[in-house]
């Protein structure tokens, strides 16, 4: 019996090669990468979206559906410091919760949030698969990318003394979902995706709005990680998937070492009537913000700018020898941070 997911990646990739002949990259990190020709490596990834798991008919428009199944695997690509060039997508529409005339529209706006996503980041949409079923509706999106030899990101780089860095606010997505939960729904088709500049999750005016578009809409940061990829600055990187606490621990464990976070400077989102206490639990613990957790060698640290675009990037702390993730509160007390993101395992 597996706990956590983390259990089960670390039994698999015991009885898996990590890496062997043209495999520089294996079970374990964002994404795969293969040597395919000398100075020429593909970024592999896979992503499934299920309903009732990762987006449900009631909260989400078949159009965020396909965005955010997109989004997901280039998020991967992302934090690899690669670039997406194809996508895979097999979809298997639900026969139990959608007529035969209703299947139609819906797979007609799911594929125009897939492929707006797509053409905006140059993503050529190459085959897949198609098919009714009795069960719920699934997704599932494969990317295959490209990056410089040698210039791959990982999770296992981090050294301590390294100062970690995330971009965006964290917690958007989550408090986005809530909101929808709560009755959001009558903003929910005003929502659209961002555009073609990559702006950070506060580009609405309406913090509320932001949310809901982080959620329904995410970002990957394609252009972050190039940036860190071609100028050498990251020694280890990880996409924010599954929450702040859940991520930061699995980089931490990939790389044998351990973290403190100062809490005040955790970028929280900025929306009135929350509580400190709550919003900061929304960024440590939300997950789908699809931002990017990386290290940075302190002597470099300087030249991580406070916004690239539109998109703010934050130091909220610094990578320890010791194994353990404390974050360290306004005056000074520190405390154990758990894991308490997002796990398939931990939820059944």
């Amino acid at each position: 019996m597996f706990r956590t997911e983390s259990e089960f990646v670390r039994w698999l990739r015991d009885r898996s090669p990590s890496k062997a002949g043209p495999l520089q990259v294996g079970i374990g990190d964002d994404a795969a990468v293969v040597e395919v020709s000398r100075g020429r490596q593909l970024v592999l990834t896979a992503d499934m979206s299920l309903e009732g798991v990762h987006f449900t008919r009631r909260l989400h428009p078949p159009k965020s559906v396909g965005h955010r199944a997109l989004a997901r695997s280039l998020s991967d690509v992302a934090a690899m410091g690669g670039v997406p060039r194809f996508v895979l997508v097999s979809l298997a529409l639900s026969q139990r919760t959608l007529s035969a005339r209703t299947r139609v529209l819906w797979m007609e706006a799911f594929y125009d949030g897939l492929t707006s996503l797509a053409a905006r980041f140059d993503v050529a949409l190459a085959g897949g698969d198609t098919a009714v079923v009795r069960g719920r509706t699934f997704v599932d999106v494969t990317v295959a990318g490209e990056v410089e030899p040698g210039r791959a990101l990982t999770r296992s780089g981090a050294q301590p003394g390294d100062q970690i860095f995330v971009s965006g606010r964290l917690g958007m997505s989550a408090l986005g979902l809530r909101l929808l939960k709560s009755g959001g729904l009558r903003h929910r088709e005003g929502i659209k995706p961002r555009g073609t500049d990559e702006r950070g999750s506060a580009g609405a005016a309406d913090p509320s709005h932001a949310a809901i578009q982080a959620h329904l809409y995410p970002e990957p940061r394609c252009s972050l990680g190039r940036y860190l990829s071609e100028r050498r600055l990251a020694t280890a990187a990880i996409d924010l998937s599954d929450g702040l606490s859940t991520d930061l621990t699995q980089l931490c464990e990939a790389s044998g070492v351990g973290a403190s976070l100062a809490a005040d400077r955790i970028p929280v989102p900025e929306v009135p009537g929350y509580s400190s206490a709550r919003l900061l639990d929304l960024a440590l613990n939300g997950g789908e913000d699809y931002e990017l957790l990386f290290t940075v060698p302190r002597r470099l640290a300087t030249r991580i700018p406070s916004r690239l675009g539109h998109l703010s990037l934050h130091r909220i702390g610094e990578i320890r020898g010791s194994s353990d993730l404390i974050l360290v509160r306004p005056n000074g007390k520190e405390v154990a941070v758990k894991p308490g993101g997002f796990d398939h395992f931990r939820r059944q």
